[in-house]
């Protein structure tokens, strides 16, 4: 029974407290980082959605309790595990996990799952995309907490239709319908959501795993494999956070930039850049990057392998996620360092100087090809014998580091715990 049909049943024993708003706490708990860093911004919004969009006569109140969650990737069932625990130590009547956690069905991507008998449900986050990953999370909680509280067989889904309705619309899920998980925007046109029931999963021939009796009550997931894999990659390299790591290339910038301004000095770099075609100036830039992001991924141990995980199909998502997470950061840093060399080349190499050691005339576009040779060539000289500021930093951008370093926190914090 739902907790919608427990508190009609509740009132019509009553008429007096019918009239008085019933008290529901959902509680949230995001795994550290990313997850806590949304789930805080939308937690104040909560409490009035939940009272507009699924039920006004209930006086909602949201808790946030973050908890690192080192769950497998792939199985939600450990996670939701330890969410009701939380639930049941807080005394909630709803809990909501928000995890980094891809989650998989065979090898079929899930972005949610309900238990709509232990009111219970597990968002990953990675799934939902890149962005507006705010927006994402907020209707993704709402969803949640509709099925638990008004069920989630096709009858009460259609019953919640109706009831959306005859009120109100509402501008925050105003193209949301009550069996989507989020609004329709043009990657779910592209990448669709697809939601089914546990009896649906029992019945049909053409999954490839069954959701847990008992466990479950409804799942959403991302059928097309094409699709769900550009969905979690986008999702996974914006869970890592590209952009906190540029920080660490302070050192590294410092030192490209001092190699390429000593070679700025002497004319060979003016000679080579008069005589070298766009193909040997793409080539030499991709060479550039590649080996800076190959040499931060060796340095610091990076690639993750199949035995610390047991699972070919997630390890190789984690290492494309990595590669295209430093990646992102690598020609942030190449294009300031391009921006660099243009000004210093233009402020203290006269053209005159210039024509008379290449025999060529030299415009604007003989600085622009100038800066690009030289931060190619400083980026493959000075980065490689330079490091980084923030060593952690770079090993955030790997899942599984993240996942192994908060598996350790928690067994030391559990450790403690008997201790005391």
């Amino acid at each position: 029974m739902s907790i919608d049909q427990k508190n009609t049943q509740q009132s019509n024993e009553n008429d007096d407290t019918s009239k008085q708003k019933k008290d529901i706490t959902l509680g949230l708990v995001p795994a550290p980082e990313l997850p806590e860093e949304i789930v805080s911004k939308v937690v104040d919004d909560l409490p009035d959605l939940l009272s507009r969009y699924v039920d006004q006569k209930v006086n909602w109140q949201v808790e946030s309790v973050t908890d690192p969650l080192t769950g497998t990737a792939g199985n939600s069932k450990h996670i939701l595990g330890k969410v009701e625990n939380s639930k049941r130590q807080r005394e909630w009547d709803m809990a909501i996990c928000v995890t980094d956690l891809p989650l998989f069905q065979k090898r079929i991507l899930v972005v949610a799952d309900v238990s709509v008998k232990r009111n219970l449900a597990v968002i990953s986050l990675p799934s939902l995309g890149a962005s507006p990953m705010k927006k994402r999370v907020r209707e993704a909680i709402i969803q949640m907490a509709s099925e638990m509280y008004h069920g989630s067989s096709e009858e009460d889904r259609d019953q919640e239709e109706g009831r959306m309705e005859r009120s109100e619309q509402d501008n925050e899920v105003k193209e949301k319908g009550t069996k989507e998980l989020m609004s329709t925007r043009m990657t779910e046109r592209l990448s669709p959501i697809t939601r089914i029931t546990m009896d649906e999963s029992s019945s049909s021939d053409d999954d490839e795993d069954e959701i847990e009796d008992g466990d479950l009550d409804v799942r959403y997931l991302v059928k097309s494999r094409l699709t769900g894999s550009f969905r979690l990659i986008s999702g996974m390299m914006y869970a890592n956070r590209p952009w906190t790591i540029f920080p660490s290339f302070k050192s590294v910038l410092a030192v490209a930039f001092a190699t390429g301004a000593y070679g700025l000095i002497f004319p060979n770099l003016w000679m080579m850049s008069e005589e070298f075609g766009p193909a040997r100036y793409i080539s030499l830039m991709v060479v550039a990057v590649t080996a800076i992001v190959t040499w931060f991924i060796v340095a610091h141990n990076l690639w993750e392998k199949p035995e610390e995980h047991g699972s070919k199909f997630i390890v190789r998502r984690y290492n494309v996620a990595t590669v295209l997470t430093l990646l992102v950061g690598v020609i942030f840093y190449y294009i300031i360092l391009y921006f660099l060399f243009l000004g210093t080349a233009s402020l203290f190499i006269p053209s005159s100087l210039m024509e008379q050691e290449t025999g060529s005339l030299v415009d604007a576009g003989s600085y622009f090809l100038l800066a690009w040779l030289t931060a190619s060539v400083a980026t493959i000289v000075g980065a490689v014998g330079a490091g980084l500021e923030s060593e952690e930093t770079v090993l955030k951008t790997t899942y599984g580091y993240r996942q192994r370093r908060r598996k350790r926190d928690a067994e030391e914090q559990e450790n403690d715990d008997r201790e005391e």
